[in-house]
């Protein structure tokens, strides 16, 4: 049994998986939303940037995939999935790399990869109150991280015609496709997220591929809660069993 450190938790996964929390490094309903967008296939050879308590690639091993790399550039964040893969036996279907992803040569293959993601800090540097820990900043702020580290970061990685995809606040949605056609990775999908139908969108997903051709699918936005404040069907299938014991 892992032993968990003084300020960890276990967070169950559904039925068949715990994942490993903590103060520092946690997840979001922005990160399970990203892990069903980017629609993993079973030969993907996968790498998730940012990854920090690994809840988007420990998604992915609830199904069947070819190889999945994990990068972080915090060790407490790589130490904390790493004992999460202990804890659900899966040590050998995840790679851990406590790396910066604004210097993975050497450290990680360039060219290889099918799909690269990434739930990046949203708030640019000086703008809103900054939290006060340095991984929350590191988390939250584009202090180590901007959608540019991102977007060369993931141009390196990925395949010809690989995927990139990334989760972001909607007023930043111009910075991405700018960013993502300088650093040859052509946006595809784009897809905004609703709490309702008569909200304004809060979350936007992205799919872009390197070196494909201009052509942009706007997809049909995703609601999270009917008229009676319940789940949709769609937003309750996204996060599989893990729903069922977080209504």
């Amino acid at each position: 049994m892992t032993e968990l450190k003084k300020d960890e938790r276990l967070e169950p996964l559904g039925k068949d998986m715990r994942i490993v929390v903590s103060d520092s490094h946690t997840f979001g309903t922005d990160a399970i939303l990203l892990a069903s967008f980017a629609s993993i296939k079973r030969k993907d050879v996968a790498c998730d940037m940012g990854t920090g308590c690994g809840i988007i690639p420990l998604i992915w091993c609830k199904g069947e995939t070819k190889s999945v790399t994990a990068v972080d550039i915090q060790e407490k964040a790589c130490n904390q999935l790493s004992e999460s893969l202990s804890l659900n036996g899966i040590d050998d279907r995840i790679t851990v790399v406590n790396a910066d992803l604004r210097d993975l040569k050497g450290k990680l293959p360039y060219g290889t990869f099918d799909l690269v993601t990434m739930n990046p800090p949203y708030k640019p540097v000086g703008t809103g109150i900054e939290s006060l820990s340095e991984a929350d900043k590191i988390a939250r702020h584009e202090t180590m991280c901007t959608i540019d580290d991102a977007v060369s970061a993931a141009a390196k990685l990925l395949k010809f015609g690989g995927r990139f995809c990334m989760c972001h606040r909607p007023e930043r949605l111009c910075d991405i496709i700018v960013s993502m056609r300088q650093g040859g990775i052509e946006v595809k999908r784009i897809r905004f997220v609703v709490e309702k139908e008569d909200k304004a969108p809060w979350l936007v997903l992205v799919e872009g591929k390197r070196g494909s051709k201009s052509h942009v699918t706007i997809e049909k936005q995703l609601v999270m809660k009917d008229k009676d404040g319940n789940n949709t069907e769609e937003y309750r299938s996204m996060f599989g069993d893990y729903m069922d014991g977080h209504q």
